[in-house]
């Protein structure tokens, strides 16, 4: 959501020329996140009511491999899910190019993230996720999509390790070597997959008050482990400032994700490797973009230290 590509508002202007949305009153950057170009887009209609929308220009991702994402959020938004929902133009089109980028408009939803989740907000993510999980079926049941496995998978994660690998320190290196290895002898073949999130982070949930006002940020979703999803999940929501779990929180989002849809025993079992696993994943992603920073106006790379203390602290657990 930094800003790397910048759009003026005379580009803009031109650009929503053929959407019914209103004349542009403003353009402003979105400076947190770490992977797609964001700015809040507000707009007047002729009798003065405004409105304001995500403008989302997407880094990395090609015209090709979006549909899936833009028609997710169509589906889910559709089936209850409180999450962005893409505006098209008067074409029909969600989906356009914006200075050689592909961009699509989406609704913006109400709320904001939180800092320090409580218990009731905890629960609330635990059953919004489930409940995504279980919207998903009918998803992935009416249209397959040929790019819809994780990008950021075993596979991104074999190939990360051996990039990062020559610039870590020897301690940080044993780390990422045992829990590369202890990926090979992990057997997610039989747990139950599904359209996951895959990045259900604080920052990607908008709360008002202890409602959810909407997930955001689909843009790594895909068909992966749904155990898998809520240890992401688990990892940033249910934790202390050291990286341990909050017994608390972590009871309050599991309960309310099992009572929309439960584990069966081979997720009980894979759970705590799906946690170290989980932990990986960010850590890797962070490394890499602190080894290789992506140079934007209001670019902004967290911290892999974070995720390499959750990690050490999973490897202990599973």
């Amino acid at each position: 959501m930094s800003v790397f590509t910048s759009v003026s508002i005379q580009q803009l202007q031109l650009w929503l020329q053929d959407y019914a949305i209103g004349e542009l009153v403003d353009l402003k950057g979105i400076s947190s996140g770490i992977t797609n170009t964001n700015y809040f887009v507000t707009t007047r209609q002729a009798e003065g009511s405004e409105h304001r929308f995500v403008l989302t220009l997407f880094e990395h991702n090609s015209l090709e491999e979006l549909p899936y994402f833009i028609d997710l959020m169509s589906h889910l938004a559709a089936h209850n899910i409180p999450c962005p929902r893409p505006i098209a133009d008067k074409a029909g089109t969600s989906l356009h190019v914006l200075n050689g980028k592909p961009a699509a408009l989406i609704s913006c939803l109400k709320g904001g993230d939180v800092e320090l989740p409580n218990v009731t907000q905890c629960a609330a993510v635990g059953r919004v996720l489930a409940q995504m999980h279980i919207a998903g079926r009918s998803f992935e049941a009416q249209a397959k999509y040929p790019n819809s496995n994780n990008s950021r998978g075993a596979e991104w994660r074999v190939r990360t390790a051996q990039q990062v690998l020559p610039h870590l320190s020897p301690e940080d290196k044993l780390l990422l070597q045992n829990s590369m290895q202890f990926q090979l002898t992990l057997d997610t073949t039989q747990l139950p997959m599904g359209v996951i999130h895959a990045d259900l982070f604080r920052d990607n949930v908008l709360f008002d008050g202890d409602e959810i006002g909407g997930l955001i940020d689909f843009y790594y979703a895909c068909h992966d482990v749904l155990a898998y999803d809520l240890a992401i999940a688990v990892n940033d929501w249910c934790i202390e400032a050291d990286g341990s779990l909050s017994k608390t929180r972590l009871e309050a989002m599991l309960q309310a994700y099992e009572a929309v849809r439960p584990f069966n025993q081979l997720e009980r079992n894979a759970w705590p490797s799906l946690m170290r696993i989980a932990a990986l994943r960010f850590w890797l992603s962070r490394l890499y973009d602190q080894i290789y920073p992506q140079s934007g106006e209001l670019t902004h790379a967290k911290d892999p230290d974070h995720f390499k203390k959750i990690l050490k602290l999973r490897e202990s657990q599973s």
